[in-house]
């Protein structure tokens, strides 16, 4: 009797465990599902990405230096959007394609421009950015990121040993009582 008391009182512990780690982490995994759908579509859904525009040529000795090309980016966009931040974070250069995209660090902005002339192909937002930044925690901090991955994927194990033993239990209660 006394081994099935003590089957009994872990089978309780383990649901109390079970209900609040598995409300956290469906939280957690509601908010990575919902915003990995949306990254799933962002090539093909232009307000979640702008799409990549061409550029005239593909040969790099062509094109204008970076340097000229992220000042072309800069005025460009500070005359678009007036008052609105522009310091460049990152240039992506795509010689493939014949553009570079410089990206702004604030508001997820991207101004694409033709690598030859310079020329101003589109300047745009990326939304698919900030829900990426959602999506793995770090549009809190990258501290939140680390915690919050971390907690979803211990979680998922706890879930995983508490949901076998909550399965198993019972089971194993109802042979010894037939056993008996």
């Amino acid at each position: 009797m006394k081994k099935k008391n003590k089957i009994v009182n872990s089978l309780r512990q383990f649901r109390v465990w079970h209900r609040w780690v598995g409300i956290t982490i469906a939280l957690l995994a509601t908010i990575s599902a919902l915003t990995g759908i949306l990254l799933a579509f962002k090539k093909n859904v232009d307000l979640l990405q702008p799409p990549t525009n061409k550029g005239e040529s593909f040969e790099l000795s062509a094109w204008k230096s970076l340097a000229e090309l992220a000042h072309i980016a800069n005025v460009s966009f500070s005359t678009a959007y007036p008052g609105v931040p522009n310091h460049i974070d990152r240039i992506d250069v795509q010689p493939n394609k014949g553009i570079v995209k410089v990206l702004m660090e604030k508001g997820y902005w991207e101004v694409q421009l033709d690598g030859k002339s310079g020329e101003v192909l589109s300047i745009a937002q990326r939304h698919a950015d900030w829900i990426e930044h959602l999506h793995d925690g770090s549009i809190i901090s990258d501290g939140f990121k680390l915690i919050s991955m971390n907690v979803l994927g211990w979680g998922l194990i706890l879930m995983i040993v508490t949901g076998l033993w909550l399965w198993y239990g019972p089971k194993k209660i109802r042979k010894q009582r037939l056993d008996r």
